[in-house]
């Protein structure tokens, strides 16, 4: 719901991909990322068909793992913001590439021909705002020390699909490297790269009733994913809103021994009631409400580089009492 373009990449790359392996291997050439083709012949073109399309099932299927439980940052950002940053991603990496290959031959003597084909710069570009924005919540602790968050998942994944090829490895420090530099408030990269309005709105009108789902129910059904890596990741979700209401709910018992308790219904109106055009009516009295809690303005920032506006960050940090993780928490599920 709400991730047309996580789903348009899951779906579409995947099938073609299946397609290219099981029934037309013959035109596997024509997808292959032959560097010395694009240097020596001026294939331009392998750069668009080698960097879309995976030509290892492996890699198809971990690639589409990934972009699934990336779907979070079209759904925080919206569609166009997603689109311009993979689009931004592809194109640097695509770059750093290129440079990568030039440096490790200079260096180490050793010719790259050809690099692992597929969708693998802009995947890997996305770890980067996931370990930057997204919050680490522990789930458990394996032989007492080692921690198993709701981010482990996620870089599993990325190690074994940076073990799947002998040159990945190239892919993936572009791919790291493009995220970095689109991402870099300095370099202002994504005021250049990004998907313009006019182009973002044809694509809405044409390919979004194509790919957009409906709405779930607020039922949660477990162990529905199409796979055990989906089931796992929605037991986690559940237990990231499950962890979320526990600590909501410790803190109002918290502020009743104090004396107070947290007005949920005054904290949050912009959140819970956005379009509500009556809401004007249901302020509720400024006699007895305590005063505001002091905000810090760093993790003011640090939420607004989430992509939450100021107003929301500052309702959200005074509710949670300046907790940064209970904010961000909050934030998200509404």
């Amino acid at each position: 719901d709400k991730a047309p373009l996580s789903k348009s990449l899951l779906l579409v790359p995947s099938a073609i991909s299946i397609l290219l392996t099981l029934l037309f291997q013959h035109y596997q050439k024509f997808f292959a990322y032959n560097l010395q083709a694009v240097k020596e012949d001026f294939q331009i073109w392998r750069l668009v068909c080698g960097r879309t399309i995976c030509l290892d099932l492996k890699d198809t299927f971990c690639s589409s793992l990934l972009i699934y439980n990336f779907r979070i940052f079209e759904r925080r950002y919206g569609s166009r913001k997603f689109s311009s940053f993979l689009l931004g991603a592809w194109m640097l990496s695509a770059l750093f590439d290129l440079l990568l290959v030039e440096i490790t031959q200079y260096i180490f003597g050793i010719t790259i021909n050809s690099l692992p084909s597929g969708f693998l710069g802009p995947v890997f570009a996305l770890f980067v705002p996931f370990y930057s924005s997204i919050p680490r919540v522990q789930v458990t602790q394996v032989l007492g020390h080692f921690s198993i968050t709701n981010k482990s998942l996620v870089y599993i994944l990325g190690l074994q699909l940076l073990t799947s090829g002998s040159y990945i490895w190239i892919l993936a420090l572009s791919g790291l490297i493009s995220g970095i530099c689109y991402n870099s408030s300095i370099l202002k990269v994504h005021r250049i790269l990004c998907v313009p309005r006019w182009v973002a709105k044809i694509f809405s009108w044409t390919l979004e009733p194509v790919f957009s789902s409906a709405e779930p129910t607020n039922e949660v059904r477990m162990g529905m994913g199409a796979t055990v890596d989906i089931q796992r990741q929605q037991r986690m979700e559940l237990l990231d809103r499950q962890i979320m209401m526990s600590q909501v709910a410790q803190m109002r018992r918290q502020r009743q021994q104090q004396g107070g308790m947290i007005n949920w219904n005054r904290l949050f109106p912009p959140l819970r009631h956005r379009h509500n055009a009556n809401y004007q009516d249901h302020h509720p009295s400024e006699q007895g409400i305590p005063p505001p809690t002091e905000v810090s303005e760093e993790q003011v920032a640090r939420l607004m580089e989430m992509g939450f506006s100021r107003g929301d960050a500052l309702e959200a940090l005074r509710a949670s009492n300046n907790d940064l993780n209970v904010a961000t928490n909050f934030l998200l599920q509404h």
